[in-house]
C-alpha cells in the first residue's frame, strides 16, 4: 500500500466527529506532530494574541514565518500546527511565529483578520523588517494569509515579502467547480461541512474581500506560492485565486500535487509528499527572503521516522 492510500485509511477510520465541536477540535490538535526536540520554542503574548515562535538550529532569526493555522475558522490552534510551522521555519533558514487567532463561533469574522494583522504590526515594531517576513498558512489560514495581505495594504503597511496559501480557502460561498467534480475523491471535506462553517465565521460576510478572498482587488500583493492537492474539493479556490492574482499582476506560483489531500503538508512524518512539499516552501521562501538557498536540499534528507505523529 502506498503512502498516500495508507494515510486515506487511516482518517477514513479515525474521522473527525462532526457532530461536536468541541471533541473535533480536540482531536484535530492531538492528531498533529508536535514539533521535533532541537527546535526552541517560545510562547509569545501579542496584545492579547497567543503565538508561539520556533526557532530551529542555525536559524536566522531576522526572518520569520508569520504562520496562519487552518480548521474552517472554527478550531485549530498553537498544538495543531507546531510541528508543520516549525519544519516550514527549519526548511526556510528562518524563524516561525504561529498565530493562535480568536475562532468562530466565539469571535466572529473579522476577528481572525484583526489578530492577524495586530500580529503583523507587532511583528514590524519588533525588529523585523516586512521585507524579512513570509505570511503563509493552510487551508482556512491559507485564505487568511491573502485577506491579511490584502488588509494591510489598505492599512497601507509594509507588505511582507511573499505569502504561502497551502490548500487555501478563499471563497466561503463554495461555488468552485471542484466541490461537485472532486467531491468522491476528497477523504477529508465536503461543500456541505465548508459551508456550514463558513456561515458560522461569516455569515451575512461571506463576499467580503477578507472574509473571501476571491472576492478582493489582489493588486500589489507580493509573489504567492499556491499549493493544492489533487484530491481536493478546494482545488477550484486555489486554482481561481492563482488565476485572479495573475490578472491581477501578481507573481503568483500554482503547484497541483498528484494523488495528494488536503494540507498533505502536515502529514510528513508519514508522507514523503509531504516532506517534499515542505522543502519546496523552503526553497521559495529562501529565494523571497533574499538570500541563496541555505541547506535547502538538507532538508530532505531529515530524518522524521521517529516523529511524533500526536
Amino acid at each position: 500500500m502506498s503512502e498516500i492510500d495508507a494515510l486515506i485509511k487511516m482518517l477514513a477510520e479515525n474521522p473527525l466527529p462532526a457532530d461536536d465541536l468541541e471533541a473535533a477540535a480536540k482531536q484535530f490538535d492531538e492528531s498533529a506532530p508536535r514539533t521535533a526536540d532541537d527546535i526552541d520554542t517560545e510562547d509569545l503574548n501579542i496584545d492579547g494574541v497567543p503565538c508561539q515562535r520556533h526557532t530551529p538550529p542555525g536559524a536566522d532569526t531576522a526572518r520569520v514565518i508569520m504562520f496562519l493555522h487552518g480548521g474552517g475558522y472554527v478550531f485549530g490552534s498553537l498544538r495543531s500546527h507546531e510541528g508543520l510551522a516549525s519544519e516550514l521555519a527549519r526548511a526556510s533558514n528562518c524563524q516561525s511565529v504561529v498565530v493562535d487567532y480568536r475562532l468562530a463561533p466565539a469571535h466572529a469574522f473579522p476577528a481572525a483578520v484583526e489578530d492577524s494583522t495586530k500580529v503583523y504590526r507587532w511583528l514590524l515594531d519588533n525588529g523585523y523588517s516586512s521585507a524579512n517576513i513570509v505570511i503563509a498558512g493552510d487551508s482556512a489560514g491559507g485564505g487568511l494569509t491573502v485577506a491579511t495581505m490584502v488588509a494591510l495594504r489598505e492599512q497601507n503597511l509594509a507588505l511582507p515579502a511573499a505569502g504561502v496559501c497551502l490548500s487555501p480557502w478563499v471563497d466561503l460561498e463554495c461555488k468552485g467547480d471542484s466541490h461537485t467534480s472532486r467531491a468522491e475523491i476528497d477523504p477529508l471535506l465536503t461543500g456541505d461541512l465548508l459551508r456550514g462553517i463558513g456561515m458560522a465565521y461569516a455569515g451575512g460576510n461571506l463576499t467580503a474581500a477578507t472574509a473571501s478572498p476571491i472576492h478582493a482587488d489582489l493588486t500589489g500583493l507580493p509573489p504567492l506560492l499556491i499549493h493544492v492537492g489533487e484530491r481536493e474539493v478546494l482545488f477550484s479556490d486555489a486554482e481561481n485565486l492563482h488565476k485572479k492574482a495573475l490578472a491581477a499582476g501578481v507573481d503568483s506560483s500554482f503547484e497541483e500535487w498528484k494523488d495528494m489531500i488536503h494540507v498533505w503538508q502536515g502529514f510528513y512524518p508519514m508522507l514523503s509528499e509531504g516532506r517534499q512539499a515542505i522543502a519546496k516552501i523552503g526553497e521559495f521562501v529562501q529565494a523571497k527572503l533574499g538570500y541563496p538557498p541555505h541547506k535547502s536540499s538538507d532538508y530532505r534528507k531529515v530524518d522524521h521516522s521517529g516523529s511524533d505523529p500526536g
